[in-house]
C-alpha cells in the first residue's frame, strides 16, 4: 500500500484559512483499505454538490488540499456556465491508481460520500474509471457517470470531447471568419481519453496536428490513426508543445500549464482545451490577453462531460445531452464579444456571467428548500 504522507510537514499551514471560501471540507481515512481521500463541497446555492473525483499519488496533504479546493471551486462556475441545477464540488483520493486500487478502497469511499446525505454526487475523474464507481454505488446511491448497463449515462469523455469541438469552431467563426476545422493546424497537449478522441476527429477532418503525450503506446496509436486518414501529425516533446507553429493550443492534461514560464512561449492565436485550470493564476488570462492570444474559459469548453453527469440524475437522456453541449458553441462566442465589448478577459466575461446566475438563483429555493421531491429518481 502507499506511503503514508508526512502529517507533521503537511500540517504546517493554517487550515481555516485555506479552506476559506468553502462550505465543508471532509478528510476521509480508513486504514483497513488504505483510503485517504479529501471531498471539498465548494458551494450549493444552485444544488448540491456535484463533482468528479481524481486518483493522484500527491507528494503531501496540503498538494491534494490545494488541488481539491480549486477543482472544487471550478466546479461551482463550471454548473452555473452550463446552466444545471448542481453546485461545485470535487473530492481527490491520495495514492497511485496504478497501484493502489481496489474494490474496497472505492467501497469505502462510497460510504464516506453516503455520509454526506446527497449534498456530494460524484463520479470518475483522472485516474479513476467507471468500474471504480460501480464498487463505490454498492454503498451509496449519490454517484454519477456510471455505465450504460448499470444504469448511467456511459462514457463522459464522448460530451466533453464534443463540447471542445464546438469550443473550436467557435473560435475558428469569432477568428477567421468561418467554423471550418479543416486546413488549420491544432497542437495538442495529452492524448487521455478526451484529448484522443479530439485529435482523432480533427485528423478525420483533415487539420494538421502537433500532438504530445508521456505514453508511447498512445502516441503510437495516434501514429496509426493519422496513416488511416492520410492526415499530417508531428510528435514532439513535452516541452515542445508551447512553441509549435500551430494556430490553436488545445491543453488536454494536467492544469497550471498556463503560466509565467510557457505562455512567452506560445506562438498560436488561440488557447482552447478540455484540462482544468489550465491558467495557474487567474493573472495569467491578462498575460495571454496582453499577448493577443484568445482564451476560451476552460470550465465552459469542457462542460460536455458535466452536463451528461448532471443529466443522468433526471435519466440518462442521450439527445438531451447532445442539444446542451452544443449550447456551448454560443456561449463562447457570447465570451468574447462580451469580453471585447468590456475591453477585459474572456475569463472575467466569463466569471461575471456564472456570478450574475448565482445571485439570482441565491434569491429562489434551491434543492435543500423544495419542499416535493427533485425531478430525478434516485437509484435503489
Amino acid at each position: 500500500m502507499k506511503q503514508q504522507l508526512d502529517s507533521q510537514q503537511d500540517l504546517s499551514f493554517d487550515l481555516f484559512e485555506k479552506i476559506s471560501g468553502h462550505e465543508q471540507v471532509v478528510f476521509c481515512n480508513d486504514p483497513s483499505t488504505g483510503l485517504q481521500a479529501i471531498i471539498a463541497i465548494h458551494n450549493t446555492t444552485l444544488g448540491p454538490a456535484l463533482g468528479g473525483t481524481r486518483m493522484y499519488p500527491y507528494a503531501t496533504l496540503e498538494d491534494a488540499l490545494q488541488d481539491v479546493l480549486r477543482l472544487s471551486e471550478g466546479m461551482t462556475f463550471k454548473c452555473a456556465a452550463a446552466d444545471v441545477d448542481f453546485g461545485g464540488g470535487k473530492a481527490v483520493i491520495i495514492g497511485d491508481p496504478k497501484k493502489d486500487k481496489s474494490q474496497a478502497l472505492f467501497r469505502s469511499f462510497g460510504q464516506f460520500v453516503d455520509s454526506l446525505n446527497g449534498r456530494f454526487y460524484t463520479g470518475t475523474d483522472m485516474g479513476t474509471s467507471m468500474d471504480d464507481f460501480v464498487q463505490a454505488s454498492k454503498e451509496t446511491n449519490f454517484i454519477n457517470g456510471l455505465p450504460e448497463e448499470f444504469g448511467g449515462g456511459g462514457d463522459s469523455s464522448i460530451p466533453t470531447s464534443q463540447g471542445v469541438l464546438y469550443g473550436l469552431k467557435a473560435t475558428n467563426q469569432y477568428l477567421f471568419g468561418d467554423e471550418n476545422l479543416s486546413g488549420r493546424t491544432y497542437a495538442i497537449q495529452g492524448l487521455g481519453k478526451v484529448g484522443f478522441k479530439i485529435a482523432e476527429y480533427l485528423l478525420r477532418e483533415g487539420a494538421n496536428l502537433y500532438v504530445t503525450d508521456i505514453s508511447p503506446e498512445v502516441i503510437t496509436k495516434i501514429e496509426e490513426k493519422a496513416a488511416l486518414y492520410h492526415a499530417p501529425i508531428t510528435v514532439v516533446e513535452s516541452h515542445e508543445i508551447y512553441e509549435t507553429d500551430a494556430d490553436i493550443f488545445i491543453p488536454c492534461a494536467m492544469g497550471g500549464i498556463l503560466n509565467d514560464d510557457t505562455i512567452s512561449k506560445l506562438r498560436v492565436k488561440a488557447v482552447v482545451g478540455s484540462a482544468n485550470n489550465q491558467l495557474q493564476a487567474e493573472r495569467h488570462a491578462k498575460a495571454l490577453h496582453d499577448q493577443g492570444i484568445l482564451y476560451a474559459p476552460d470550465y465552459i469548453v469542457n462542460a460536455g462531460g458535466l452536463i451528461q453527469v448532471a443529466d443522468e440524475l433526471y435519466g440518462p437522456n442521450k439527445e438531451r445531452v447532445l442539444l446542451k453541449t452544443k449550447a456551448i458553441y454560443e456561449s463562447i462566442i457570447e465570451i468574447y464579444k462580451q469580453a471585447e465589448l468590456d475591453a477585459i478577459t474572456t475569463l472575467e466575461a466569463a466569471n461575471r456571467k456564472c456570478q450574475q446566475r448565482l445571485e439570482q438563483q441565491r434569491q429562489r429555493n434551491n434543492f435543500f428548500t423544495r419542499q416535493k421531491s427533485p425531478k430525478w429518481t434516485i437509484k435503489e
